[in-house]
């Protein structure tokens, strides 16, 4: 590799003798000089992961299954994953197989790429408010320091949502302040690297938690919607409340939860900024149902997300897709008010339960056989370098906060705080958002407090693994708020309605982390394994390029094994056999 780099430097000194003298007088690197305001705002279109963590959650998670494994009836296929990665994640190993944007690796340099952008703006940022001069030594205007904070404050909260995507996929989940400190946390950066190969120490998460939180606090009152064109690209006064919320849940401070859930909204009510996809019905192509779905005009969008991800091509017939039980538990199957609303397969006969709502925005591939998707929440934009050629590169688009996501988090915090009716009214405005014009909607009940209860009890547990015993009094103990019999069936409510609105992000496996949730997990022709309530894979393991550079990874020591080793071998060669 240095032989290869050291014949670049040649042939460019041999090609470039002749105009040494000029290129001498120009600045001999790519850095990019910060010297004025306008300059911050607009290099924070950079300040946000060009990755995604979607894959490598949702493939953590039970959202998707193996199609290699058999049904109940015993069908096997002999499917390939998209990329020999995805069956490390899969089967929950620590994935040293890959390193594209789609992989533990991806999301690591995308988010400390996002907080260094974040770093390097805030550090002129202060430079500037104690001098009150830009980098041309030129006095800021009133006007330069409204802008300047604007964009201090949306630097702060995007490099403390980084942090917090960092912690949630590679660390254990909260437990609380002082259960946390136990916990391995991720190194928490905050001035731009000025040296090769800076050491940093990973901390706890306790104090990962508290950094979040104090940059969160800060920035989140310094936020303008006015300085941006499309504040929706950006941490705007929506998005950026819906994450404090978020924050806030996780960390069972309910109060703040439902504070800054509410301040998401700013003022309107949440029952006019629902998303009104199910009521469309001028989709041609499968492309125009997520291209409507993350646009920054849906009223239910709070902040979209760009990534460089092929995520969206894991669902059309390959080894991972949300099949089966998966498939049941989300798009494909029953839930309170839409149980009577049966569907037939053509092909297999299968009948089943499904929102209508779906009925018209999900895909399949294989003819269902081997799953089906929501079309929503996964959009491709693919961007051409060489249309001859035909290659460039897959953009993800995708909703990050939504009005329905920031509902659901304050539903979920005011059960805890006792808030029983409002927690419900919460739950009623999603359900009954999903029943406007669609076909089928007359087989729908309406959602009260005895259907819940009903349908999220034991006694009729709807199957599929959409209700799991929850643990979250273990993870995240609180001497304030605990799990009772009263609030359970509601908790699974909205456990299970978001899983729903939340499909193919990735944040299920937030959820299946704080929450405790246990997973069993079919692998190949006869593998099972089981993700425990405390089991420290739940810590996905931090790229092996970053160990490799002497950072401490996570511990595995008491993680449970695959009970078929020699499957397991096989996946972790990326050889996969037909077994009939």
């Amino acid at each position: 590799m240095k032989l290869k780099y050291i014949a670049i430097l040649v042939a460019v000194a041999l090609t470039s003798l002749t105009s040494c003298k000029d290129f001498l007088d120009k600045v001999p690197d790519t850095r990019v000089y910060l010297n004025n305001v306008e300059q911050l705002r607009q290099l924070m279109v950079d300040g946000y992961m060009a990755s995604s963590y979607a894959c490598v959650a949702e493939l953590s998670s039970d959202n998707v299954i193996d199609n290699n494994s058999p049904s109940d009836d015993g069908v096997i296929y002999n499917l390939s994953a998209y990329d020999i990665s995805d069956n490390q994640l899969y089967a929950w190993q620590d994935v040293d197989l890959a390193s594209g944007n789609d992989t533990p690796s991806g999301v690591w340099s995308g988010c400390y790429g996002a907080i260094a952008v974040c770093n390097a703006v805030l550090e002129k940022a202060l430079e500037w408010e104690q001098t009150g001069v830009n980098g041309d030594g030129v006095k800021l205007s009133a006007q330069d320091m409204d802008v300047l904070k604007a964009v201090k404050g949306e630097a702060l909260v995007s490099r403390a949502f980084h942090h917090w995507i960092l912690c949630n996929i590679f660390c254990m989940p909260y437990a609380g302040p002082e259960k946390s400190k136990q916990f391995q946390g991720i190194p928490y950066t905050t001035v731009p690297e000025k040296v090769v190969h800076p050491h940093y120490e990973r901390g706890t998460l306790a104090e990962d938690y508290e950094k979040i939180e104090k940059d969160l606090m800060e920035g989140l009152p310094l936020i303008n919607d006015q300085i941006y064109e499309v504040p929706k690209y950006h941490f705007n006064l929506a998005s950026a409340n819906a994450f404090a919320a978020r924050f806030f849940l996780y960390k069972r401070e309910y109060d703040k939860a439902v504070k800054y859930a509410t301040a998401s909204f700013k003022g309107n009510d949440p029952s006019t900024m629902m998303n009104d996809i199910w009521s469309n019905s001028s989709f041609y192509y499968i492309s125009d149902i997520g291209r409507y779905n993350t646009s920054v005009k849906n009223a239910s969008v709070m902040m979209c997300f760009t990534n460089y991800t092929t995520w969206w091509r894991r669902f059309l017939g390959q080894r991972y897709t949300p099949n089966r039980d998966a498939k049941r538990a989300t798009i494909e199957g029953p839930g309170p008010t839409w149980n009577s609303c049966r569907y037939i397969n053509n092909r297999t006969k299968e009948t089943f339960a499904m929102h209508p709502c779906f009925s018209s925005v999900c895909g399949s591939a294989g003819g269902q056989e081997y799953g089906s998707y929501y079309a929503g929440n996964m959009f491709e934009q693919f961007e051409y370098t060489d249309k001859l050629a035909g290659i460039g590169y897959c953009h993800g688009i995708r909703a990050e906060f939504t009005t329905e996501q920031s509902l659901l988090t304050r539903a979920e915090a005011n059960l805890f705080l006792g808030n029983i009716d409002e927690a419900f009214a919460d739950l009623k405005i999603w359900d009954v958002a999903r029943q406007k014009n669609v076909a089928g909607d007359d087989r729908m009940i309406e959602l009260t407090k005895d259907v819940i209860v009903k349908f999220y009890s034991k006694d009729n547990d709807p199957g599929y693994g959409i209700m799991k015993d929850i643990h979250i009094d273990e993870v995240c103990p609180s001497e304030k708020y605990h799990v009772t019999p009263e609030i359970l069936p509601f908790l699974q409510c909205v456990q299970h309605f978001r899983r729903i609105e939340t499909v193919h992000t990735g944040q299920r496996w937030f959820d299946i982390k704080r929450f405790g949730l246990e997973i069993p997990r079919k692998i190949g022709p006869t593998g099972e394994d089981l993700l425990t309530v405390h089991d420290l894979r739940k810590a996905i393991q931090i790229p092996n390029e970053v160990l490799s550079a002497g950072l401490e990874g996570n511990i595995r020591d008491n993680a449970p094994k695959s009970t078929n080793k020699e499957g397991e071998a096989r996946i972790a060669n990326g050889v996969i056999t037909r077994t009939n």
